[in-house]
Parts: C-alpha cells; structure tokens; sequence
C-alpha cells in the first residue's frame, strides 16, 4: 500500500483544479498555510485514471470513474483536521456538490519534465458528487483533460459572480440535462 503521512491531526489533500497555486480559490490553502494549518507537500497525479471536466461556470470536477479519463495531475497539501471544514464548506459537501473520497495518488520530482518520485501518497480528493457524476462525465461526451490549466480556468466564474437566484446544484441539474455546444 502507499505511504502516509495523514494521521488523527491532519489529511492529505489532493488538489486538481482551482485550489491549486496560480488559480482562483488558492487564497484558501494560502490563508490556511499562513495559519499552520497546511502544508504543500508536492506535485503529483492519480495512480488511476479519472476524469477531469469543467461543468458549469467551467467549475472543474474530478468524477470518481476509475480507469476512465486519464491520470489527472494536481497538488497535495497536509491539512489540518481543523481546517477541513473549511475545504468542505467551499467544496459545497453538505449542498451535494462533491465527494471528499479516498484516491491515490503519485508524487513527482517538481520541476521540468517531472518523474514519480516512487512515493505513492493516500490522500483525499474532492469528486463530483456520485448524485450527478457520471451524468456530468456523458455531457463532455466522455473526454476530459488531464490537468486543470489556465486555458480550462478562461471560462470559470466565481461564485460571487454567478447568477444568485438558483441553486449551484440546479445550476449543474440544467448544464448536465442541456445538449453540448
């Protein structure tokens, strides 16, 4: 099995989309670092394929189909058994908007041209709720991408700016039932 370093205190947490570093909801793991209570740990991807889409708002979410998609590459932080509510709150997880599930995941050297470090790291993500995952995957005909990049980030919309009279969950209801562009 993979090494861990998640313990009572803290959970690996794998980032694949606007929490990583150089995106819009990076403040969060910033202003949790500047706390004491996150840790970068390292560049890596999934051992397992997965896919990685943008549904509405070009919200980006990761859908626990293994062996679909492809290795999707992210971040991983130590995070605080405290502050994981905080992750949770902005993940939507009481709203049914994701899944904070167990995945595995490998570390890379960083850098240019970056290799598995041979370290395979337990950690957690934050999946498309299984209520609308694959419905979501079936919308972006089944292709996805492999890693959340600037280019996938042009059409995000912060949550601030989306419309406020109907609900994020009946937000992704519509995109998923609506015909692909």
């Amino acid at each position: 099995m993979g090494a861990t370093i998640a313990d009572k205190d803290r959970a690996i947490i794998f980032t694949y989309g606007t929490l990583k570093r150089g995106f819009s909801n990076h403040g969060l793991i910033h202003d949790m670092i500047l706390a004491g209570d996150a840790a970068f740990l390292g560049n890596g991807h999934t051992a397992d394929r997965f896919p990685l889409v943008c549904g509405p708002y070009g919200v980006p979410f990761l859908i626990n189909i293994p062996g679909s998609g492809e290795r999707v590459s992210g971040e991983l932080y130590a995070v605080s058994r405290r502050a994981i509510p905080r992750l949770d709150e902005l993940e939507g997880i009481s709203h049914g908007h994701y899944e904070r599930l167990p995945i595995i995941v490998h570390l890379l050297t960083g850098g240019e041209g970056e290799e598995e470090t041979g370290l395979i790291m337990e950690a957690e993500a934050y999946f498309a709720h299984r209520s609308f995952g694959e419905e979501m995957w079936k919308r972006n005909g089944e292709k996805g991408f492999c890693a959340y990049s600037s280019d996938e980030a042009i059409g995000y919309v912060k949550r601030k700016d989306r419309p406020q009279d109907i609900t994020f969950l009946d937000q992704i209801r519509i995109f998923v039932s609506s015909a692909m562009d």
